[in-house]
């Protein structure tokens, strides 16, 4: 078997030759590895780096080797790396310990904890794994909310998981009602596999005729049997053999699949030979329709029309969900009287979007004889949302006696076939989800998110206490609503779902705000109220006010095109913080990234242009600069507006401008440039301070707790610093900011037989030339 991976892959594959060894059995090695990764800390799902492997089928044994390195060589410390590990479907997590929503089920995942310094690896071994997709995922502990600028040097890390496999290749089939002459020891277990049909509702596997050769205890075998396979949730059933067999049996076996057997021995240094046998028994199948299909698209059609039209009536009676399934039960594939299937069709709306919708119409009659089967087929690609059921009791004609309710189970790989009040919800390797209605609760409701790839089944079936119970109402109606969603009711009012992607696997999770958190973010144990959520956007908004000095101040020393970008900055930035919030005081007046981009681009022209005004240059290489400057800002702004070097370059290059023209100044002069004293202690200074300590704050002070204080103080300081930093009026430049130098002359000129009068400005004497 091939695995074909994205650039970057590691592909093996070792072939081992056992055929002495391990039950006479060939087996492959085979080795899978995945790129190297930047962990992150975990503040949402997102922070995870989520990573697919494939174990193929007949896999004996599969080991993990998971690699931390850090990425820098000063110290950081110790840090714990958490590995998620889960089968079918990618782990569902909960580092914080938030709440879930209502009606939200999950199985918690295997997690390893690796402390790393500064190099760390760790091995997982896993015999007889389930085939299939396996999901590996791996953050750092819950962040502390600092907000890190990009660009700075950090504490990082990096993981990077490989997968070896040995998988055998020529196990023996185990047929229904054959005898197959196996032989065991402690070290060489006996592998072989057998066939699960469709319909199938019960499976034994028998060993016979086991022998351990000479001595007196040579028909005690002692033999381990081992049924299904290793996933973590569900380990193999398992039954201890002793004297000369044993069986073990399984009810609702999964259908349609592969079943691994195991016999092992328990005696050292001892061979055991041994029958074994399987029978599986086919409770329920389903009659035959024969081969032509055209009258049941016929029939499918005529009901999707009729369907629509009930639909949309919002009302249903009955007798018509009676008619109507009994319509669907002969339109395909219908069962014997143990079981009543409703065909489902499957509608394909958006990314990680499906809706299951019965063919007969969303009611589906339920009868307390035998139970009804929907079945939902969920593939690898749809693993990565949420499996939601919603069931309601249509009371529209009938009314259920209060002990009397209706019982519904959702299982993966195989139906339960049998649901009353002793039997659970679960099959015979893998547990179920069950619900019930009544007239006092006529709706249930069940989210799984992360659902594992497989066929579900959904049965359902009225149950009383007794027969007498139940009365004259032996058949009801629901409505079995099933679909696939991105994200729990789409994260709710304080939440964003987000579409994240792992090289071709996609998946869905929520992004909180304003201190919600939870899958989705309905936990409001640290949520902000909307006094503190109305006093942060009033801060962040409002201080971009003190621009206003400012642009006062350019104006009155003629800095027009200087007053104009500080203008520009304090109206993007308020909007862009009004729309920024993470609550509900948001206000929008545009695209978000569109102001986003503009609050960028006009705070680091604001820096680049009040620099080159204090370097005092000529107007022509100003005006030159400011432009070619903005240029090259917007450009570096659309590859990475939040980059460090957006920020240092176009600084470092105007104080560079500035400081050579002042040397040039001060050498030309012989004198120290600015000369006075108090244009150093006044403004100067101050400007300096207040710059330094708005970058000090936003660099190193800021976090989500503190943001909206703390990046108010930086609006301030940042346009204070301006107010200081301006350079006195040119005395050369008039109000509107026109150099003396340049004439401008707008008065007419006549023209007198052809000659042109001609204004002297110095005797203001008209002559004739």
């Amino acid at each position: 078997m091939e695995f074909c991976f994205i650039r970057g892959f590691l592909f093996a594959a070792l072939t081992s030759w056992a055929l002495a060894d391990d039950g006479q059995l060939t087996f492959v090695s085979e080795l899978s590895s995945k790129p190297a990764q930047k962990l992150s800390k975990y503040g949402w799902y997102g922070n995870v780096r989520l990573q697919r492997f494939h174990i193929p089928e007949e896999t004996a044994i599969a080991r993990w080797l998971f690699v931390v390195t850090k990425g820098h060589t000063f110290q950081c410390g110790q840090h714990n790396v958490t590995i998620h590990i889960q089968y079918g479907a990618p782990p569902v997590i909960n580092p914080v310990g938030s709440v879930f929503p209502n009606a939200t089920l999950w199985n918690p995942c295997l997690s390893l904890i690796l402390p790393v310094t500064s190099h760390s690896s760790t091995t997982f071994n896993l015999s007889n794994p389930a085939p299939g997709d396996w999901y590996v995922g791996a953050h750092l502990p819950e962040d502390d909310g600092r907000i890190e600028q990009k660009g700075f040097p950090s504490c990082s890390y990096f993981f990077q998981p490989q997968l070896s496999v040995r998988k055998a290749v020529d196990t023996p089939i185990l047929q229904q009602g054959t005898f197959l002459q196996q032989t065991a020891a402690s070290d060489r277990p006996a592998r072989l596999k057998l066939y699960v049909p469709e319909f199938a509702s019960s499976l034994s596997v028998s060993v016979a005729d086991c022998s351990s050769g000479e001595g007196a205890d040579s028909e005690n075998c002692s033999l381990v049997l081992r049924l299904g396979s290793t996933s973590l949730q569900q380990r193999p059933v398992t039954v201890n053999c002793s004297g000369i067999g044993c069986s073990a049996a399984l009810y609702n076996p999964p259908w349609d699949t592969w079943l691994r057997v195991v016999v092992e021995s328990s005696l050292d240094n001892r061979t055991v030979t041994f029958s074994i046998v399987s029978n599986y028994t086919v409770g329920c199948k389903p009659k035959s329709v024969g081969l032509k299909v055209d009258d049941d698209i016929n029939k499918l059609r005529g009901n999707s029309s009729n369907t629509n039209s009930t639909s949309a009536g919002n009302s249903s009676a009955i007798a018509d969900a009676i008619t109507l399934g009994n319509e669907s039960a002969s339109l395909l594939t219908p069962f014997s009287a143990c079981v009543w299937s409703i065909p489902v069709l499957c509608e394909e709306v958006d990314v990680l979007s499906l809706r299951f919708t019965p063919v007969n119409g969303p009611n589906v009659s339920v009868t307390d004889t035998h139970p009804t089967l929907l079945t939902y087929p969920l593939h690898t690609q749809a693993t990565g949302g949420t499996l939601n059921l919603q069931l309601t009791l249509n009371t529209t004609n009938v009314t259920l006696a209060n002990s009397s309710r209706v019982v519904a189970c959702l299982s993966p790989w195989a139906p339960v076939l049998q649901l009353n009040h002793s039997q659970p919800c679960r099959t015979a390797l893998f547990a179920g989800y069950g619900v019930h209605v009544n007239a006092s609760v006529p709706k249930a409701v069940v989210r799984l998110p992360f659902p594992q790839s497989a066929t579900w089944y959904l049965t359902l079936q009225l149950t009383c206490n007794s027969s007498s119970d139940c009365g004259n109402t032996s058949l009801v109606s629901v409505i079995p609503e099933v679909f696939l969603s991105a994200c729990v009711e789409d994260c709710g009012t304080y939440g964003e779902c987000r579409l994240l992607r792992s090289y071709s696997y996609l998946y869905a999770a929520c992004v909180c705000k304003a201190g919600w958190s939870g899958w989705g973010c309905t936990d409001d144990s640290t949520a902000q109220s909307f006094c503190r959520q109305l006093t942060a956007t009033l801060l962040l908004t409002l201080s971009n006010l003190s621009f206003l000095p400012a642009i006062v101040v350019a104006i009155k020393r003629c800095y027009i095109t200087e007053a104009s970008v500080y203008l520009f900055t304090m109206f993007f930035s308020t909007f862009y913080h009004a729309c920024d919030q993470p609550g509900v005081a948001v206000m929008c007046i545009m695209d978000y990234d569109t102001l986003q981009y503009c609050d960028f681009l006009g705070s680091i022209c604001s820096i680049w242009v009040t620099i080159l005004c204090m370097a005092r240059i000529s107007d022509i290489f100003k005006y030159t600069l400011f432009m070619l400057g903005a240029l090259l800002i917007a450009m570096s702004m659309q590859l990475d507006r939040k980059g460090l070097w957006n920020l240092l370059g176009p600084v470092l290059c105007a104080i560079l401008f500035m400081v050579t023209a002042w040397v040039y100044r001060g050498v030309r002069r012989r004198h120290c440039y600015p000369p006075s004293w108090k244009r150093w202690v006044l403004f100067l200074i101050p400007g300096a301070i207040c710059a330094l300590i708005g970058v000090c704050l936003y660099i190193f002070a800021e976090t989500e707790v503190n943001y909206y204080y703390t990046h108010s103080l930086w609006h301030i300081l940042v346009a204070s610093c301006v107010v200081f930093l301006l350079p006195p009026k040119e005395k050369n430049r008039e109000v509107l900011g026109w150099s003396r130098g340049v004439s401008w002359d707008w008065s007419w000129r006549p023209r007198v037989c052809g000659y042109t009068l001609c204004q002297s400005g110095k005797d203001e004497l008209y002559t004739v030339t």
